[in-house]
């Protein structure tokens, strides 16, 4: 034991990198469940969706959502969010699942939400990559028309 110690003090900067690789990796999942929302998988989202009434809002920017979205997802671009909650408050006793491209700016967006007292909301885990990748489809504007 004594052994480990020295070699602990003597080498305190790889033991200060390994701590903070361990912190990094279970920053994500802890961290969602500290902030008060689910990381939840495209399968989950469509349970929520067609047996719980859940709200999908996507937070991507407009020509990310013009390219394909999850069908009847409202469109509330992440930056424009604060300005919409009024908006939300409809919404306030459903589930409100919330994506984007990766997952990342959604993990923002449902924090803001909780923050502002929305109690069920989950982050779409891997984004719309994840929901394509799950075979699920995607709405796209029809050629030759215009989207409101």
């Amino acid at each position: 034991m004594p052994t480990l110690l020295e070699f602990v003090i003597n080498h305190w900067d790889l033991f200060l990198a390994l701590a903070i690789i361990i912190l990094m990796m279970f920053s994500g999942t802890l961290g969602s469940h500290l902030r008060g929302y689910k990381p939840i998988t495209a399968l989950e989202a469509v349970q929520l969706l067609n047996h719980d009434h859940a709200v999908l809002i996507d937070v991507r920017e407009d020509n990310e959502f013009k390219d394909g979205h999850i069908i009847d997802a409202r469109h509330i671009p992440l930056g424009k969010l604060g300005d919409h909650m009024e908006e939300l408050e409809q919404f306030r006793n459903q589930p409100i699942v919330v994506s984007c491209r990766s997952g990342h700016r959604s993990a923002s967006a449902c924090a803001r939400l909780r923050k502002n007292g929305f109690e069920t909301v989950y982050n779409l885990k891997g984004g719309i990559m994840a929901w394509q990748s799950a075979g699920l489809p995607l709405q796209k504007p029809s050629k030759g028309k215009k989207r409101k």
